[in-house]
């Protein structure tokens, strides 16, 4: 199929991009890579009237740690995270690194942002699951000006959040890991998209309590499992941790079961990814 007609609109700054989307209002999107919008508008599952380029906006290509963050500008694209020595140096943000591996093919890596992903939300996709993972803020810029964005605060379903029709991400800035860190995907073929997916960060030292361990594939936005992070707190086994994840995916309300020994699997490899780093 081919997209429906839509008019094209190409912003030479983010204040230009914030006028073109507050005067032409809901109907307009923002394009960068269009990697995610684009299949959708091929099908006709979006349908915007208006698009909105911001690729030749400077200044949303930068990544760079300050302190210890990581600051990801919107137009990074996911292979340049990818071979970035600075990601892979940054040792709280070697996850953010690795996780590219699984996304997509090199075209879609190359060509895909950041900052698209985050805002398009799809559950299954990495970089949601990275920002809560991580704790990441969203930076985005609007017709009231710049405001930051919790991940935690940001994704309220499937291709929903909290950012308004009039705002584009700026960027995006993950806090390092306080512990070891692992992630563990799984789709019907290298480059689907994941049927589940798990991060997790471990204790960052015995008895923590800052352990994180977030899936994709049991609800319609990355969600974090307390049972799950309550079992790595105390150095459980893995027949506790699978107790601990049946517990989470219970009040989930997650009942197939082919789905819960899915998430269930990602989240042990995750763990033994990071127990062995």
């Amino acid at each position: 199929m081919k997209p429906a007609p839509v008019s094209y609109h190409r912003a030479s700054s983010v204040r230009d991009a914030v006028a073109l989307l507050t005067s032409l209002g809901e109907e307009a999107k923002v394009i960068a890579g269009g990697q995610s919008l684009v299949p959708m508008m091929s099908f006709r599952l979006a349908r915007p009237e208006h698009l909105v380029d911001i690729t030749r906006i400077p200044g949303l290509d930068t990544l760079e740690v300050v302190g210890d963050e990581l600051h990801i500008g919107a137009l990074v694209t996911h292979q340049a995270v990818l071979e970035s020595d600075v990601v892979r140096g940054s040792r709280g943000h070697r996850v953010v690194a690795t996780t590219m591996r699984h996304v997509g093919h090199l075209p879609i890596r190359t060509r895909g942002t950041v900052g698209g992903s985050i805002a398009h939300a799809d559950g299954s996709a990495e970089w949601p699951l990275l920002a809560v993972l991580l704790g990441a803020r969203v930076v985005v810029e609007g017709s009231s000006g710049e405001r930051e964005i919790p991940a935690a605060e940001l994704f309220y379903g499937l291709y929903t959040t909290s950012i308004e029709p009039d705002e584009i991400v700026v960027r995006v800035i993950f806090p390092a890991a306080t512990g070891e860190t692992g992630f563990a995907e799984h789709g019907l073929r290298h480059g689907d998209f994941a049927l589940a997916s798990a991060g997790v960060v471990l204790p960052s030292s015995p008895g923590a309590t800052d352990a994180r361990v977030v899936v994709s594939g049991a609800a319609p936005a990355p969600t974090r499992l307390p049972h799950a992070e309550a079992a790595l707190a105390a150095d459980a086994d893995e027949d506790r941790l699978r107790r601990a994840v049946t517990q989470d995916l219970d009040d989930l309300e997650v009942d197939d079961d082919y789905q819960r020994d899915l998430v269930t699997g990602m989240v042990t490899r995750a763990v033994q990814e990071a127990r062995q780093s």
